[in-house]
């Protein structure tokens, strides 16, 4: 993608309305545009980040065994009057009333919905265990929507449900959600830290929420410094949730189980939430199954939520710096830029399109061919935090040399264009 014909409006200031570091880095880098309190429009490169969160996120719940659907945004308020969650919910739930006056609502989640599916369509513990799960917005009216993506009004998440025969096999499909949004995390060259927690509105009595450290995060995290160093390829959810963690107010010195040496104390925000709520929805709904005995039983639920908007912010307030974003590759709007700093001259203009013609086909690569000073094309790039950058100038045109920089170390290399091709060849 050639960036003047792009769209990509940078911002030299932060607005004034931004509070937090992805917030401003998100306006700047001209990744959304706010549209009203708490909800914005996804400007191109937010927007294929956005994507390639939510495909991690799905593959790791197809890798887990969960299936794909899509539930309406808009949803009947008759199955929460049923579930007795229309009253309680509060004011964070937009109520509206359709043209025939019935009252309907903008969903803040589907556990309600998705029970309804389940109830029409499965009466046997032959079919079970089932877990179906999509990727929608949601809208939840917050008192007051700031810090951008992180806290909005609007946002996208992925929520699935579990169906089991009875706790104890609920409790396996529990674990195998934790072991999927750890995996799911750690692709996204995150830090999660898992910690007990209260079930909230959703209910239930077994639930993690899942934080990611950041310098920049909103709340304090006391943790087994072991939890820093998870294993890929060895996640054992029964022995992550034995290990010491716990948020500021929950902490007590007196009584920590840990010694000093192994407590870590770190800034996290907060991405995901599961929840196992036993037969809270199945039973009021009439979720029933007819078990090995032929008797009808409810089905026992957990539901689980991975916030992907506002896993963007999220990944921003854990790798940036001061000259802007610095994206993990996974997640990356583009795995690499092709920067001309000398747009006008014949030779490195043939230069850099031979190097883009031959890459173009991948749509990983932006080549930055605008007539703008080389300080607006460095900055720019900074800001927009494409993990490699292959820079074309005098330099090169004097050594026929390739300048390849690494915006996470920020290190600079030079290269021959074999040795540039075969660089370039390692990123995709």
């Amino acid at each position: 993608m050639k960036f003047s014909k792009y769209f990509i409006p940078t911002l030299i200031n932060s607005p004034s309305e931004a509070e937090i570091i992805s917030h401003k880095l998100m306006l700047r880098a001209g990744m959304i545009k706010q549209s009203s309190a708490g909800i914005y429009s996804w400007l191109p490169i937010g927007l294929k980040v956005l994507k390639k969160i939510e495909q991690i996120v799905r593959e790791e719940q197809n890798n887990a065994g969960a299936i794909e659907i899509l539930m309406p945004t808009i949803q009947s308020a008759d199955i929460w009057i049923k579930s007795g969650r229309y009253k309680e919910y509060g004011k964070e739930m937009l109520r509206i009333q359709d043209r025939s006056g019935r009252e309907m609502l903008y969903g803040p989640t589907n556990e309600e919905l998705v029970t309804e599916i389940f109830q029409a369509h499965i009466n046997s513990y032959k079919d079970l265990p089932k877990n179906l799960y999509h990727i929608q917005w949601k809208f939840r009216d917050e008192i007051r929507p700031r810090f951008g993506v992180m806290r909005g009004r609007e946002f996208l998440m992925k929520d699935n449900y579990s169906f089991d025969i009875n706790k104890e096999n609920a409790v396996i499909s529990y674990n195998n959600m934790f072991k999927a949004y750890v995996k799911s995390f750690l692709r996204m060259d995150l830090t999660p830290i898992s910690l007990r927690a209260d079930s909230g509105q959703i209910g239930g009595d077994l639930s993690h929420e899942f934080q990611i450290l950041a310098k920049t995060g909103e709340s304090t995290l006391y943790f087994d410094k072991e939890l820093e160093s998870i294993d890929p390829q060895n996640i054992d959810p029964k022995k992550l949730q034995n290990y010491y963690a716990v948020v500021d107010e929950m902490f007590d010195k007196k009584n920590c189980p840990i010694s000093e040496e192994k407590l870590k104390i770190s800034k996290g925000i907060e991405v995901g939430h599961i929840f196992y709520f036993g037969t809270k929805y199945s039973k009021p709904l009439n979720a029933f199954v007819q078990n090995q005995n032929g008797e009808k039983v409810e089905v026992h639920m957990g539901s689980y939520g991975i916030g992907i908007s506002r896993l963007v912010g999220a990944i921003i307030e854990a790798h940036h710096d001061e000259k802007g974003i610095i994206w993990p590759e996974s997640v990356a709007p583009f795995k690499l830029s092709l920067i001309n700093l000398m747009p006008e001259n014949d030779e490195c203009i043939k230069i850099c399109n031979s190097l883009y013609n031959s890459l173009k086909s991948n749509d990983e690569i932006l080549y930055d061919d605008r007539i703008v000073s080389i300080g607006k094309k460095l900055s720019d790039n900074e800001l927009i935090g494409i993990p490699h950058q292959i820079i074309i100038g005098k330099n090169t045109l004097k050594d026929k040399l390739y300048e390849i920089k690494n915006r996470k170390t920020n290190k600079i290399i030079k290269l021959s264009l074999e040795e540039t091709m075969n660089y370039v060849g390692k990123i995709f």
